[in-house]
């Protein structure tokens, strides 16, 4: 799992409350369990016309908001079923931050799980960050990870919350496995041990 420490990107404001996992990842795509490939369809029922033409109403198609890497969005954030594939679209498409003023639990725990962070907000910081984001190429946002603030265009800052864990997680890129391998010479000393007592 990448590390992430400061990222600055344009971000793309997605005004819409409720937005569901079957939303962010429709069900045809859940065939596989890899992890690459699912960025092709991310919002697919918004992204794309019934002919398979992108809309350019939506967000993302729009030039300014091709490569965000920020996503600002409305309340109750991946609420619906628990599909891992919501977070792995994201990451897949580009997207490392999420922010809103809440997620459903289980969406946000995947995130941090997938390199992806969500960040809790005020109602009136999503406001903030809201008319920002609708600047587009114009205006980028700056999430910084070690100081727990989004630096806005203007200079402005706004502090989030995090759990001490996960930050630590995520800035040294450790996910469950990565946890565990952090203990390997531990684990090895333990099974040799075993092993030892089992032949003796």
């Amino acid at each position: 799992m990448d590390k992430f420490t400061v990222l600055e990107s344009v971000a793309a404001p997605l005004r819409i409350i409720n937005i569901d996992t079957d939303m962010i990842i429709p069900k045809q795509y859940l065939k596989t369990i890899k992890r690459t490939g699912l960025g092709t369809g991310l919002f697919s029922e918004m992204r794309y016309r019934e002919d398979g033409s992108e809309n350019p109403d939506f967000v993302l198609n729009q030039p300014a908001y091709r490569n965000a890497q920020i996503l600002v969005a409305g309340d109750n954030f991946g609420c619906g079923s628990s599909r891992e594939h919501a977070p792995w679209a994201l990451l897949d498409f580009g997207i490392r931050c999420v922010i809103s003023t809440s997620f459903a639990d289980i969406f946000y725990n995947n995130c941090f799980q997938n390199g992806i962070l969500p960040i809790k907000v005020s109602p009136e910081d999503l406001e903030k960050l809201f008319d920002d984001a609708s600047r587009g190429a114009n205006a980028t946002l700056t999430v910084d990870l070690e100081n727990q603030e989004i630096r806005g265009p203007d200079g402005g800052k706004i502090h989030f919350d995090i759990d001490p864990f996960k930050k630590h997680c995520m800035l040294n890129g450790l996910d469950g496995i990565g946890l565990t391998m952090e203990k390997a010479s531990a684990i090895d000393s333990f099974e040799k041990k075993l092993s030892e007592r089992a032949w003796a």
